[in-house]
């Protein structure tokens, strides 16, 4: 029998990834030690940690975890290397486009405000993009558990850098604190802008959850979005609408939504037709990358080569990725699949 194709060299879009979630293990410990910075045993002797988001205490042990990491960034220099790095991580899994996510209103304070760390970080991936060759843009996102007028700011903020390397407008943190409804306003600002509207919605919280995101916020993608799959008439609604799904199987199973990775109902979403485009979240908490996310639902769910080159399809259609970039990347995704197996299948 013949070995399955290598999924390091299917292109791929990245379209879920947080920007200190996205440092590398190393960098972390590495700018730590530089400043003095005592890290938890859990993001260093026991790494990757043992996480679980079934409760209030267990998400705050996960979102403590990610302060602490991103209080290692103090330069502009960290900053340009975690992208810089991130940008390479992805290509080494067959990354042709990376959208990464960043809540400005986090770093500003160190920065020198909003804007200018949206400058940087802009800049930073004009760098990374040039030296690696990978596609890549900006979704700025709004912290749900601040103040919805806090959103309103960051949404003007995203607005003002439209075509200029922000594409998309996002809404994260645990989906189960503060109203979603109350950031419809931030979102309609986006909205007006022509930003694609990316809210995490459908993880930590049911279908009820998935329905306020697309009719307060609009949602054109849903960040997860994965316990849809509960509710056979909104799947239908999502498939219909053309909502892309950003799953996150890794991810999933470490926060404790699933039991296991054979539970995430991935077959379930492409069966009904949905949108799908799987993501590593957060590589730095959760250890694992965005070729991470293919090889392990290809284990637990026996997709075969012809359902993995369609979910690479789908990473890019539900992608903001120039036109052109999405051409050349479609056909060799073809390539891909009609080249003789070989390697590993790593």
């Amino acid at each position: 029998m013949s070995e399955p194709r290598s999924l390091e060299t299917l292109p791929k879009a990245h379209l879920h990834l947080h920007f200190t979630g996205s440092m590398r293990h190393g960098t972390l410990l590495e700018l730590a030690e530089r400043d003095g910075i005592s890290l938890p045993d859990q993001l260093v002797s026991e790494w990757p940690p043992q996480l679980s988001a079934a409760d209030e205490k267990g998400w705050f042990r996960f979102q403590r975890l990610y302060d602490v990491a991103r209080s290692v960034l103090r330069t502009e220099g960290d900053v340009r290397r975690l992208v810089l790095e991130a940008a390479e991580d992805d290509v080494r899994d067959g990354g042709r486009w990376l959208e990464i996510q960043v809540d400005p209103s986090g770093y500003g304070a160190r920065f020198g405000g909003i804007s200018a760390f949206t400058d940087l970080v802009l800049d930073a991936v004009r760098d990374a993009s040039g030296r690696t060759g990978l596609g890549m843009a900006v979704v700025i996102a709004a912290n749900r558990t601040r103040h919805p007028l806090d959103a309103r700011t960051l949404a003007r903020l995203a607005a003002q850098y439209v075509d200029r390397g922000v594409v998309g407008f996002g809404l994260s943190n645990d989906e189960r604190r503060g109203s979603t409804v109350e950031f419809e306003h931030a979102f309609a600002i986006a909205e007006r802008a022509g930003l694609l509207l990316a809210p995490h919605g459908g993880e930590l919280r049911g279908p009820e959850h998935v329905r306020t995101c697309l009719d307060a916020l609009h949602a054109h993608r849903l960040g997860h979005g994965v316990r849809s799959a509960e509710d056979p008439d909104l799947l239908k609604r999502i498939v219909d609408e053309g909502i892309a799904l950003e799953v996150c199987p890794v991810s999933n199973v470490a926060l404790g939504v699933y039991s296991d990775l054979t539970s995430v109902p991935l077959p379930a979403l492409l069966d009904a037709g949905a949108t799908v485009a799987l993501g590593a979240d957060d590589p730095l908490l959760f250890g694992s990358r965005l070729n991470g996310q293919y090889a392990t639902m290809r284990a637990a769910h026996d997709l075969s080569d012809e359902q993995l080159a369609e979910l690479a399809r789908m990473s890019f259609r539900a992608s903001r990725a120039p036109a052109d970039l999405v051409t050349r990347a479609l056909a060799d995704i073809d390539a891909w699949l009609g080249a003789d197996r070989e390697g590993s299948g790593s």
